[in-house]
């Protein structure tokens, strides 16, 4: 008897046996993962005026800009002391948020742009854009628990993070970036992405999603173009 040839059979099920264990692990996590994020309130599609609770992603500015100038751009984030103060100095491709118990002022513009007042918190960039396409610059406003994560998505533009409290973590094929409080973060446009809240302190954040106005903002994917490794702290 051929002793060698079963042998042979028997590792060869053995390994098809692990793959097929591990991809039907890797799609529950990943229909676990997309059935939360669908129950989190207003699902970073629903504008900030329909929240409900303390939880949850909702659209705070969603602003056309157009086409963009031939320069580096960077998103610059500005805190004021009242609505009045953050008005007085709108600028092109401005817009005025109010969360997180304070006046905010985002802009888009050259890293040496600089608000005539205020506080400046943070310049977050660079900001890669094509200039033979218009551009929205849709805001975001996030309070997520720890250890809850988005599913696999990308977008038609980059994506910019500015964390308020608590942390993340952003796995992408190019590895992962982990941001604290006061930090930032960027992630180039049509990358797979899946973003989770670290650490034991709920995540308070606003990401900004510079997306080709043509083309839907975002977009989930399934797990066959690209399946994280889990390397995210917990």
């Amino acid at each position: 008897m051929d002793t060698t040839h079963i042998r042979t059979r028997a590792i060869n099920a053995s390994t098809s046996t692990r793959l097929r264990t591990r991809a039907v692990a890797t799609v529950a996590v990943l229909l676990i993962t997309m059935t939360a994020w669908a129950q989190l309130p207003g699902r970073c599609e629903a504008p900030v005026s329909e929240r409900t609770g303390a939880i949850g992603c909702y659209v705070v500015a969603n602003q056309p800009l157009g086409s963009l100038p031939d320069v580096p751009l960077f998103w610059h984030v500005y805190a004021f002391p009242n609505r009045a103060a953050a008005d007085a100095v709108m600028a092109p491709r401005s817009s005025i948020v109010e969360a997180f118990d304070k006046i905010w002022l985002f802009t888009i513009a050259p890293r040496d742009w600089h608000a005539a007042g205020g506080e400046p918190v943070a310049v977050v960039g660079p900001l890669a854009h094509a200039m033979d396409r218009k551009y929205t610059a849709r805001y975001l406003e996030a309070v997520v628990p720890p250890g809850e994560r988005t599913p696999i998505h990308t977008h038609a533009g980059p994506e910019a993070w500015y964390l308020v409290a608590g942390a993340q973590c952003l796995e992408t094929p190019d590895g992962t970036t982990v941001a604290h409080a006061g930090e930032s973060a960027v992630v180039r446009e049509g990358l797979p992405m899946i973003l989770s809240s670290v650490g034991t302190e709920t995540r308070r954040t606003f990401a900004l999603v510079l997306h080709d106005s043509a083309k839907p903002w975002t977009m989930v994917m399934h797990g066959d173009e690209w399946r994280p490794a889990g390397r995210c702290p917990k």
